[in-house]
């Protein structure tokens, strides 16, 4: 491995020491935890970690490798990329194997630190919230790299999504069933999970007014996963807004938060999030729990959900946080976590089929 010294500093200015690899010398984010044994190029490659640096728990990635089919995006969303272990590159040798992890990180121009107790700074954030943090080379300038920190929590004008999201509709599969799925950083498994029950997909930029949606003569409507505060999109809140009660709408992740907001509730902040593929969540209408993936820092305000008209569907197991909600007369459902997994278990795909169901 071709790495240099480096480090990761958080805005309270707790240290780690590592090796970096990649061709720039520092970047800044918001500094989360993804809590997944496998799936770390999905993860690398899922839009809704724009503006973010990703630390693993699990102690050694990299030991498939990349394949390129498997991504959820053209490159790397991320700032940057915290492991305790990178597999060797001559170590990963599974069989679908088209290059290692390191040989795509330096491909993508993307930083890494490598060699970090990864567990501990999970436990500073589990303790003190989602900080701000830098990978950098140097260290002779303590607060200023702390300073950069705390601005890293600052999100660009005029946010992430439309950072993310595409420039142009696209059109996907050639089914019977016309869905447009509003693209705030989709992953490709939506799009994939959609074209695989039979429907023709038309992405569009998230800020597509409703009119020009309209003009696609969808059947039904899906909101796409995210990065970001919600509340920082109010131009897909009033296209959401517009077409409530229009056509059956499924939101999935940022996609139900706006959909939440776009029916008058509030969101809020989470101390550290959800991120990974181990989430037990609870059907309320079966009692059943299923193992979910999950990838947000925002949930929505169950108490301001009153007037809304819409219910509870699925409550977090570990905290009673909102997972989902349904308004069976407005055929509107959304769910916090991803049905279509990638990576996590696959439980909870059988949503897709009740959206497909409920489109004329």
């Amino acid at each position: 491995m071709s790495m240099k010294n480096g480090y990761l500093v958080l805005e309270d200015g707790a240290t780690f020491a590592g090796s970096l690899i990649g061709d720039i010398s520092s970047t800044s984010g918001e500094v989360v935890f993804n809590t997944s044994m496998v799936g770390y190029d999905q993860v690398i490659t899922d839009p809704s970690y724009a503006g973010q640096i990703v630390v693993m728990t699990y102690p050694l990635i990299g030991n498939y490798g990349i394949r390129m089919e498997a991504l959820e995006s053209a490159g790397p969303c991320l700032r940057g990329f915290v492991v305790r272990d990178l597999c060797a590159e001559d170590g990963s040798q599974h069989y679908q194997q088209e290059m290692s992890l390191e040989q795509y990180m330096i491909k993508s121009h993307m930083l890494g630190l490598v060699g970090v107790d990864t567990r501990a700074i999970t436990r500073i954030i589990r303790t003190h919230g989602t900080m701000g943090g830098v990978l950098t080379t140097d260290l002779h300038d303590l607060p200023a790299l702390m300073d950069t920190a705390r601005k890293a929590l600052i999100p660009p004008q005029p946010g992430y999504v439309l950072q993310v999201t595409s420039k142009e509709s696209k059109h996907f599969g050639s089914g019977n069933k016309k869905v447009v799925l509003m693209d705030f950083g989709t992953k490709k498994s939506i799009i994939n999970s959609l074209t695989a029950r039979g429907c023709q997909v038309i992405t569009v930029p998230a800020d597509t007014p409703a009119q020009r949606i309209m003009e696609f003569e969808p059947q039904g409507l899906v909101l796409s996963n995210g990065p970001g505060d919600p509340t920082e999109c109010p131009y897909a809140i009033d296209t959401i807004g517009t077409l409530v009660g229009r056509l059956p709408i499924m939101g999935i992740c940022l996609g139900h938060q706006l959909l939440a907001l776009a029916l008058g509730a509030n969101t809020y902040k989470l101390k550290f999030g959800h991120r990974g593929g181990n989430q037990p969540v609870k059907d309320l209408s079966s009692g059943r729990i299923y193992i979910t993936a999950q990838n947000h820092g925002y949930a929505v305000q169950e108490s301001s959900l009153e007037a809304s008209g819409a219910r509870v569907s699925f409550i977090n197991m570990n905290d009673g946080t909102v997972e989902g909600l349904i308004h069976p007369q407005l055929k509107l459902s959304s769910v916090q976590f991803h049905p279509e997994a990638a990576p996590g278990p696959e439980d909870t795909r059988y949503l897709f089929d009740d959206f497909i169901q409920a489109v004329s």
